[in-house]
C-alpha cells in the first residue's frame, strides 16, 4: 500500500508531519477502523525518509492511542477510537438557551432586505449609500497616511467612547447641520447605529418596561426592544408622524425617526416636535431620535432635530455614517445627556472595547477637512435629480392609481394603491418584469397591516429609474 504524504522542509519536523496526517486521516476516518499501516521500513522507503522518523511517528500514534500494534502483524487503526465516534456521532447536544438567546434565535428568522437573489435590473433598494459617487480614491490616500503616522502606542486600545478626533468632528457637523446641541464629551461612537439601539435598550430598558415606538417602525429597532423583554406599544402615524397626543399612559421611553419616518416617510412636524419634547418633560422620561438619514433633505424640509429642541436632556439622539459614506465602514454615533456619559461608555466597553482606530481618525480628517460636507451635497444633488426622475415617472405611469409618502427628504417613497391588492403578488409580479419592489407591511406592529411598495432610488441611474417604474405599472 502507498500513501501521498506531503513532507514540506523548514516546517515542522518530518516525524511529526508523518504523526499528524495519519491522525488526521484517522479523525477524519479517511482510514478505517482496523485498517493496517505500512510498516515503517515501506513507509520509510515511500517518502524517501529514515525508519527513524517513521518509528516515532508511530511512536506518537501508539503512545496517544490512535493506532495499536500486534505482534509479529503490524500496525492497526485503533477499533477503540472508532466506537467511541460512532457513540457521539448518534448523540443530540442540547444546549439551554437564555432567554436573550432564545428571542435573538426568532429575530435571526427574519428576511432583513440584502438577502434576496438574483439580482434584478431594476432594483429599487432603500437603505444604501450612494458607493458611485464617494472619493474612495482620497479616502485611500487618507486611511493609508493615518496608517504610516501611527506610532505603535496609537495602535493599542483606543478611547472606547471613540476617537477625541472623531468625536470633536461629529459634534461640530451635527451643531451646525443638524442644529444638535452638543460638545464632544456627549459623543460616542459606536459600530453602526445598529449597536446604539442596542446599547439603548441595555443600559435603560428592564422587561416588562412599557416603550412606544412608531407604527410601522424599523425592524431593528423593534427586534431590540422584543429581545430585551420590553412591553413594545405602538403608536400609529400618519401624514405628520408620530401624534404624542397619542402615546399611551404609562410609556417609559419612545422611540422615533422624525426626519423621515422608516419606512412611511413622513416627517414629524414642528407643532408635533414642541409636543413630544415637553411630553418627556411632563413624563419626565426619555425620547431616543434615530436620525437615520436626516443629512437628505430637499426644499424647505429642512427641520431642527428634536435633540435641538430639547432643553433639559431628554432626547438620546443616534446617528450614522453607513447611508452617507459606505454601510461597511460601521461606524455610527450616539449623543447622550450629559449624566448618561459615563454608563454609556461603560456598556460600550462591555460590547466590543472600542471602535476600530484607523478608520475613526480617517473619518475625523474626512470630516475635518470639509470633504465631507462636499461628498453630502453632490449626494444631494443626485438623490434630487433621481427623486424628480421617480416623481414624474410615477405621476406619468401609476397616475391615481398610487398615493404617494416620502418624497420630502431621504431617498425612499412609499407607495400606497388606492385599490386592494396582493402586495406579495405585486412584487412576484414586479420580479418576472425584471423589477424589485419591497412590501411596507412586515414593518407594521398591528393587524391588520395596510399594503405598500418601497421604492428606494439612492444607486439607480434615473433612465432605470423611469423604465422600472413603467414595468412595475404593467405588474400593477
Amino acid at each position: 500500500m502507498s500513501f501521498v504524504i506531503p513532507l514540506l522542509n523548514g516546517q515542522e519536523p518530518l516525524s511529526r508531519q508523518i504523526y499528524l496526517w495519519f491522525r488526521q486521516a484517522i479523525l477524519r476516518r479517511t482510514m478505517s477502523s482496523a485498517e493496517r499501516l505500512p510498516s515503517t521500513r515501506e513507509l520509510a522507503e515511500q517518502l524517501h525518509v529514515s525508519r527513524t522518523v517513521v518509528v516515532l511517528a508511530y511512536e506518537q500514534l501508539l503512545a496517544e492511542g490512535f493506532v495499536v500494534g500486534r505482534a509479529g502483524s503490524g500496525t492497526y487503526v485503533a477499533d477503540v477510537l472508532a466506537a467511541g465516534r460512532a457513540r457521539s456521532g448518534g448523540s443530540r447536544l442540547k444546549v439551554r438557551l437564555s432567554r436573550y438567546g432564545r428571542a435573538v434565535g426568532t429575530a435571526a428568522k427574519i428576511n432583513f432586505l440584502g438577502n434576496r437573489s438574483p439580482q434584478l435590473r431594476y432594483d429599487f433598494a432603500y437603505g444604501r449609500s450612494d458607493v458611485e459617487v464617494f472619493p474612495f480614491e482620497m479616502w485611500r490616500r487618507m486611511l493609508l497616511r493615518n496608517a504610516r503616522k501611527a506610532s505603535i502606542r496609537a495602535l493599542d486600545y483606543g478611547p472606547t467612547g471613540g476617537s477625541v478626533a472623531l468625536r470633536e468632528a461629529i459634534s461640530v457637523h451635527l451643531r451646525r447641520s443638524r442644529a444638535v446641541i452638543c460638545d464632544p464629551s456627549q459623543v460616542i461612537v459606536v459600530s453602526g447605529s445598529q449597536q446604539a439601539l442596542d446599547l439603548v435598550a441595555r443600559v435603560l430598558i428592564d422587561r416588562g418596561d412599557r416603550i412606544a415606538v412608531e407604527d410601522p417602525c424599523y425592524q431593528g429597532t423593534r427586534e431590540v426592544l422584543r429581545t430585551a423583554g420590553a412591553r413594545i406599544l405602538p403608536v400609529a402615524v400618519d401624514r405628520d408622524g408620530l401624534n404624542p397626543a397619542k402615546l399611551p399612559e404609562g410609556t417609559r421611553m419612545v422611540f422615533v425617526t422624525p426626519s423621515h419616518q422608516f419606512p412611511t416617510g413622513a416627517i414629524l412636524s414642528l407643532p408635533r416636535r414642541l409636543s413630544l419634547v415637553d411630553w418627556a418633560r411632563r413624563m419626565d422620561t426619555l425620547v431616543v431620535e434615530d436620525d437615520y438619514d436626516g443629512e437628505y433633505r430637499y426644499e424647505d424640509q429642512s427641520l431642527q432635530s428634536l435633540q435641538g429642541l430639547d432643553t433639559e436632556g431628554r432626547v438620546i439622539y443616534i446617528g450614522t455614517f453607513s447611508r452617507t459614506i459606505f454601510s461597511s465602514l460601521r461606524i455610527g454615533y450616539l449623543v447622550v445627556p450629559k449624566p448618561l456619559i459615563s454608563v454609556f461608555t461603560s456598556a460600550k466597553w462591555l460590547c466590543d472595547r472600542h471602535t476600530a482606530t484607523l478608520e475613526q481618525e480617517t473619518l475625523a480628517e474626512f470630516i475635518a477637512s470639509g470633504l465631507y460636507e462636499r461628498h453630502l451635497r453632490r449626494v444631494r444633488r443626485r438623490n434630487a435629480a433621481r427623486r424628480e426622475a421617480l416623481r414624474d415617472a410615477i405621476a406619468r405611469y401609476l397616475g391615481e392609481r398610487v398615493e404617494v409618502t416620502g418624497f420630502g427628504a431621504g431617498a425612499h417613497v412609499v407607495l400606497w394603491p388606492s385599490s386592494r391588492l396582493s402586495e406579495a403578488g405585486v412584487i412576484a409580479r414586479a420580479a418576472s418584469l425584471g423589477v424589485a419592489v419591497y412590501g411596507i407591511s412586515p414593518y407594521f406592529l398591528t393587524p391588520p397591516a395596510p399594503k405598500g411598495l418601497l421604492l428606494g432610488y439612492s444607486r439607480m441611474k434615473e433612465a432605470d429609474i423611469r423604465e422600472g417604474v413603467r414595468r412595475l405599472s404593467e405588474a400593477l
